[in-house]
Parts: C-alpha cells; sequence; structure tokens
C-alpha cells in the first residue's frame, strides 16, 4: 500500500512517500480502507518526536482516519499511528460509526478536534449558562468547533483569539461575540478589554508561553484555564500554586486519548451531539484544506506556519 513513513525524527522535510506491506489487524481491531485522513498539529509534534509520548521509528505517522471496514462500515477512528496510508489498523472501542449526510472531513474533525473542544468546555472548564470564555486559535480545527459549541452551551460572551484579520472574521461568523489578535502586546488587558472590562471565566487555551502567562492572569475569581497544547513550542511560566489559591483560580491539562477511558462513553455521546448538531445545521466543521496522500509534507509546512485555518485532511486515493 501506498504510505508517507518517516526513518527519522525532524521537521516535515522528513514526511516521504513509501510502500509498505498491508496492517494486519489483531483481536480487537479493524481493518479500515482509508478514505481520508486527518492531520493535527499533534503529528507535527510526533515527526519530531516532541510529543506527550515517545514514537518509534520506522513510523507512518497519522492518529485518524475516515473509511469503510470490510463488512461495509463506514467509521471514523482513532489510530495509535498508521493513519497517513491507504489502510490503517484502529482498536474496534475507538471506531465511530458515521450517520448519512455528514461527509468524511467533518466526521474527521468531529473526532479530535470537536472531541477536544467538546472534553474541555464539558468536563475541564465546566462551562456554566452566562460565563465568559475566551478560545485561542478561533480559526482553528479545535477552536472553530469550540467557539460553537461554546454558544451552543449557553455561554453569556465567547472571545476568540486569532492572528489576521480574516481569522477573526470567521470566528466572529462562527459565533464568537469578540475577537482579539493574538499577537497582542499584553494579552491580559486584551481579554479584559474584550469581555467589557471584566475577567473572565474561562480559557481553552493551546498556544504556551507568554499567552498562557497572560491569560491567566485575565481569570475571574473562580476562572479556569484548561491547557491542552503548547503551539508555540514554548513552554509557560511554572503555576505557583500560592497564585491559584489567592485568585481561586484552576488550571488544568487534557490529553484526548484519557477521554476515551472515561466511564459511560464520554467520547462516544459528543460524537453523537454533534453529529445531530451537524445534521440540524447548527454546527459546521471548517475544512481548511484537502492534500493528496504524496503532499503530507506541504500539509504540515502549511500548518506549522499557522497560515490555515479548520481541519486539514490527506486523501490517500490521491
Amino acid at each position: 500500500m501506498r504510505a508517507i513513513q518517516i526513518t527519522e525524527f525532524g521537521g516535515p522535510e522528513v514526511l516521504r512517500p513509501a510502500d509498505l506491506p498491508d496492517p494486519v489487524p489483531g483481536p480487537g481491531d479493524l481493518l479500515v480502507e482509508v478514505e481520508r485522513s486527518g492531520v493535527n498539529y499533534a503529528d507535527t509534534h510526533r515527526v519530531e518526536d516532541t510529543y506527550l509520548s515517545s514514537s518509534a521509528l520506522p513510523l507512518v505517522p497519522g492518529s485518524e482516519v475516515v473509511g469503510r471496514t470490510p463488512d461495509g462500515r463506514r467509521v471514523v477512528a482513532m489510530v495509535e499511528s498508521g493513519g497517513y496510508a491507504e489502510r490503517a489498523v484502529a482498536p474496534a472501542g475507538m471506531a465511530v460509526d458515521i450517520p448519512d449526510g455528514v461527509d468524511a472531513g467533518t466526521a474527521l474533525a468531529l473526532l479530535v478536534q470537536g472531541s477536544t473542544a467538546w472534553v474541555l468546555l464539558r468536563h475541564n472548564v465546566h462551562l456554566a449558562e452566562g460565563e465568559s470564555v475566551v478560545v485561542h486559535a478561533g480559526a482553528g480545527g479545535v477552536g472553530s468547533i469550540a467557539v460553537q459549541l461554546a454558544r451552543t452551551f449557553g455561554a453569556g460572551r465567547v472571545i476568540a483569539t486569532a492572528g489576521s484579520a480574516d481569522k477573526r472574521e470567521l470566528a466572529l461568523e462562527l459565533g464568537a461575540d469578540a475577537a482579539v489578535d493574538s499577537r497582542a502586546e499584553d494579552m491580559t488587558t486584551a481579554l479584559v478589554e474584550a469581555n467589557e472590562g471584566r475577567r473572565v471565566d474561562a480559557v481553552l487555551d493551546m498556544t504556551g508561553g507568554r499567552v498562557t502567562d497572560e491569560s491567566l492572569r485575565a481569570l475571574a475569581p473562580f476562572g479556569r484555564l484548561a491547557f491542552y497544547g503548547m503551539a508555540s513550542r514554548e513552554a509557560p511560566k511554572p503555576v505557583q500554586l500560592p497564585n491559584l489559591m489567592r485568585h481561586s483560580a484552576t488550571v488544568s491539562g487534557m490529553w484526548l486519548p484519557h477521554a476515551f477511558q472515561l466511564p459511560g462513553d464520554v467520547v462516544g455521546r459528543a460524537m453523537a451531539e454533534m453529529f445531530d448538531l451537524v445534521r440540524a445545521g447548527r454546527l459546521r466543521a471548517v475544512l481548511g484544506g484537502e492534500y493528496p496522500l504524496g503532499e503530507a509534507r506541504r500539509a504540515h509546512e502549511d500548518l506549522r506556519s499557522r497560515a490555515t485555518r479548520g481541519k486539514l485532511v490527506l486523501d490517500p486515493t490521491r
């Protein structure tokens, strides 16, 4: 089969096409004939071996696929690796059947980006009706869905950040009440001003560095910041526990694979709710680009440049 393989860690330049044997499913696995593969920011970290879990070489990147199983089911599924290929193996418990009326790109966007946004809002910051929430990278894959879900969940004010005028306009179109330049010199002041002079109740942050530090200082008493990525590749300052007590603030982290371990099939419930919202016309996935499988390198270059919006996918049929 055709695939993208890396034999050394590094930047996008290490992503190379390869002809490999078909994967063999084990007990409890599904073989998926891949229709589309998702491209995530986490993939860029895995390729350079800076992800939360270490990778072994050689590696076929990719953690999510849409496709058909041998018995004809059309599923969207998480995979440990191997998504950038014509065929992939997925644990049966991490595959979700796709209802009619939902396209491949949307299904992929909902599985990782959508589920991430849903879990952040419901389980990390426990967003209550009427509260304000900041969504960093509001035009990105997670952010674009989080803006819409926050509105659906009854947020009183949704504040998005983005680095360009067109991305800020997109966030406003999706339902944000205000859009802040992500390059603001003082993010604390910018967020408070965007919240009409009040500190904010919740922040969804995947930036790192000073943006995280300054967002934490923008929290109201009993405010919550959920940290789920570090796109800047700059670590924020260490959090001082006495300061959390002083401001009644909460900082949490989230890594989506852990959500699959929660009781009550949390990801399945999130997907079902979001599928219903999509089919009702109340939620849309922003699809940011579709690349032939052989152009995975370009997809990573575009993603890392922060010039993209929404969900990027690879097409193994091209």
